[in-house]
């Protein structure tokens, strides 16, 4: 395989950001660190570790990444969050792909397991949670509102490599219930934008029954007390959804009344 530039997005993400670079230790070629404005020790770190570190204002998610895969000099680009890092057996498989010449066509998946509070949650719903994250340059570009997505500009042929990227993410309650509120509410933008709306029942129903089906039928149970708060946090998530896109359909019916 041809050279690998590693790229990153971040914004104040010291606590993170040293070991996720560590972890590509002969992997990649070269680490590309784009930064929207962090006021902590990121741009330090990042360049006492070798990273090349450019600061590019905030474009959004997608953006952002489609923007920091340009300043990529590799062929290959192996895109991560700040607060992922390869495991070792991942770290092992991308090694063996180095020694390889896979097609320009052909995209590589992971199985990401997520870290809550020093737990790892297995089941939940959250896991296997498998991402492309290895791919040529060309081929693909990020796009979406909430969770952005790769939309690829030709076919492709998707294999998986074995081992997890570790996802170290919630260090907190109070940090993932604050994230489900800027997730749900964005997604509520996006529903809103699609033309679709909150029935009065989705508002007790549907998060009811996100908690039973993430607790119960996926497994959340086994995770033990984490699994518990985690299942009940997305169905947290389900309701503030439902209930930011029951207040915007309502301002804008009574937008639309106005103007009459």
């Amino acid at each position: 395989m041809d050279s690998i530039s590693a790229v990153i997005i971040t914004h104040n993400e010291a606590r993170n950001i040293g070991r996720c670079i560590a972890s590509l230790r002969d992997i990649a070629d070269e680490v590309v660190v784009v930064d929207s404005g962090s006021t902590d020790e990121t741009e330090t770190i990042c360049l006492k570790m070798g990273a090349k570190f450019h600061k590019h204002d905030w474009e959004g998610y997608s953006g952002q990444k489609n923007y920091a895969n340009t300043l990529a000099s590799g062929p290959w680009i192996l895109s991560l969050d700040a607060d992922e890092a390869l495991s070792d057996p991942l770290r092992q498989s991308l090694l063996a792909l180095k020694t390889t010449s896979p097609h320009p066509d052909t995209v590589f998946s992971f199985n990401r397991l997520t870290n809550f509070c020093g737990s790892w949650i297995r089941h939940c719903g959250w896991y296997p949670d498998e991402k492309i994250r290895l791919w040529h340059q060309g081929c693909c570009h990020w796009s979406g509102l909430v969770h952005e997505e790769l939309q690829f500009n030709r076919p492709i042929q998707k294999k998986r490599l074995s081992g997890q990227l570790l996802h170290y993410s919630y260090y907190s309650v109070e940090e993932l219930a604050a994230r489900q509120v800027k997730y749900a509410s964005m997604a509520a933008q996006k529903a809103h934008q699609q033309g679709k709306k909150s029935p009065f029942g989705a508002l007790w129903l549907k998060p009811m029954w996100t908690f039973v089906r993430n607790y119960l039928f996926k497994g959340g149970i086994m995770d033990g007390k984490a699994g518990f708060i985690v299942c009940r946090m997305t169905a947290f998530y389900t309701l503030v959804k439902y209930t930011r896109l029951r207040e915007l359909t309502k301002e804008k019916t009574e937008q639309s009344g106005y103007s009459k």
